[in-house]
């Protein structure tokens, strides 16, 4: 079993891989390249995918950690995470369209709907991480 304190980082290690993946993909599709492509965008669903379920078990057990800042700090920070938590449940419906899309072949829609996913996506996975290093490291 897991340690508890260890779910936070293991996390941030899993939102830190999805966005390095998705990166990945967006930089093999731009040269044409399908096949990495598909791999680092199926790879990057499987990653947020086990984020999501390990966010969840951690934070049935543990509950919420609140941000000990005040002032201006928290007010940004309430602000970041606002935003992170908005987008984070947008971008689930969002990804599993586009990649349903793309693995049925359906191309043109595909491109469309990823044009809104990826930048969605990716601002949920690199937030994600900047929540966790303001929450565990910075304050």
């Amino acid at each position: 079993m897991i340690p508890l304190a260890v779910f936070p980082t293991l996390n941030a290690c899993l939102n830190a891989t999805s966005a390095v993946l998705l990166a990945c993909g967006y930089r093999f599709i731009r040269r044409g390249d399908v096949a990495r492509h598909k791999r680092c965008m199926i790879a990057a669903c499987v990653t947020s995918a086990i984020f999501l379920a390990s966010y969840v078990t951690y934070h049935l057990q543990a509950g919420s950690t609140r941000f000990p800042g005040t002032g201006a700090l928290r007010a940004a920070y309430l602000a970041l995470l606002v935003s992170h938590v908005v987008l984070a449940a947008a971008i689930v419906p969002l990804a599993i369209t586009t990649i349903v899309l793309a693995l049925r072949g359906s191309f043109a829609k595909h491109r469309r709907i990823a044009r809104v996913t990826f930048p969605i996506w990716m601002y949920v996975s690199v937030t994600g991480v900047l929540v966790y290093l303001i929450l565990y490291h910075f304050v």
